[in-house]
């Protein structure tokens, strides 16, 4: 199966959507929700997971208590930071959850979807869904999850998004499987609809890799925290002269756990919620289960 590449999407013909407040640009948070999802050798992996704080410096098949613990501090501390500010600025955001996630943290997972933030699925383990050889093995880590999260949280995912990128198959599992929508694209300022070869159609919300903390991990990217909160703002300060001339988008902010979760990266965290709560109606904060109804029912 091949996947066909569309290089020309809206073009100047992007549908005006107009958000439920009135604003042009909708602000999508995304905290991932996947430490202890990873790959280790504690969970009978073969092997550690290397994107982290450093590089694992163990030999293949010993255990990295060291990346784990990087790991685990998201959890531990930085969890409890991003709810108790979501909390004081009065912003829902979407949870991204790896399956064995919540299966090993049912209590945190609760406690996420108790303070209004939606779950959706992130995959089982934390692993890019291009790894399945076959439709029915990936279809079954794609419902177990979804399960898992249901009733642990008793809320039902509509949403989803992999780690890296998806196999052929993927798209059309989940418009089998009724998700609401996609998260999987990178290719685009507001979201849109994937007419699959079987003539489903599958609702995309793209992300975005720039506006992400996942930077800080990379050696070209951000060190200090305002360079995460400039850029958002940068970015959101170029979208909202585009609504000036009635231009509609929608802008993702991505957060880990474990990398916005510490001290001096929170800080980052700290500004951009800030300034998006000054910029008030010109702006719409939600979960990305309420931008994909709205734009559905505008944009069917």
């Amino acid at each position: 199966m091949t996947i066909q590449r569309d290089l020309r999407g809206y073009g100047r013909n992007r549908p005006a959507i107009v958000w439920p407040n009135g604003a042009r640009v909708a602000v999508s948070l995304v905290v991932n929700f996947e430490e202890g999802g990873e790959l280790s050798i504690e969970q009978g992996d073969t092997e550690t997971e290397q994107f982290g704080e450093v590089q694992s410096v163990q030999p293949p098949g010993v255990r990295d208590l060291v990346q784990e613990q990087v790991f685990d501090y998201g959890m531990r501390a930085g969890l409890w930071r991003f709810l108790d500010a979501f909390e004081f600025h009065g912003i829902n955001a979407t949870f991204m959850m790896c399956g064995r996630t919540v299966e090993r943290v049912p209590d945190l997972a609760r406690a996420v979807v108790e303070a209004g933030h939606e779950p959706a699925v992130h995959g089982w383990r934390w692993l890019p869904h291009s790894r399945y050889r076959d439709s029915d093995s990936e279809r079954l880590d794609i419902v177990r999850t979804r399960d898992v999260i249901a009733a642990t949280t008793g809320v039902q995912p509509v949403g989803f998004m992999s780690r890296g990128g998806q196999s052929p198959w993927t798209r059309g599992l989940l418009a089998e499987l009724d998700f609401g929508y996609d998260s999987n694209a990178l290719n685009d300022d507001l979201p849109y609809w994937d007419t699959l070869s079987s003539g489903q159609r599958m609702l995309v919300l793209p992300y975005g890799f720039d506006t992400n903390d996942m930077k800080f991990f990379h050696p070209n990217g951000f060190v200090q925290p305002e360079q995460f909160s400039n850029y958002v703002g940068a970015a959101l300060d170029v979208l909202l002269g585009e609504a000036s001339t009635e231009k509609s988008s929608m802008l993702s902010v991505g957060f880990h756990l474990r990398i916005c979760g510490r001290p001096a990266r929170f800080a980052a965290v700290q500004t951009i919620l800030r300034d998006l709560r000054a910029l008030g109606d010109r702006i719409w904060v939600a979960r990305r289960r309420d931008i994909a109804e709205h734009f559905r029912i505008q944009y069917s």
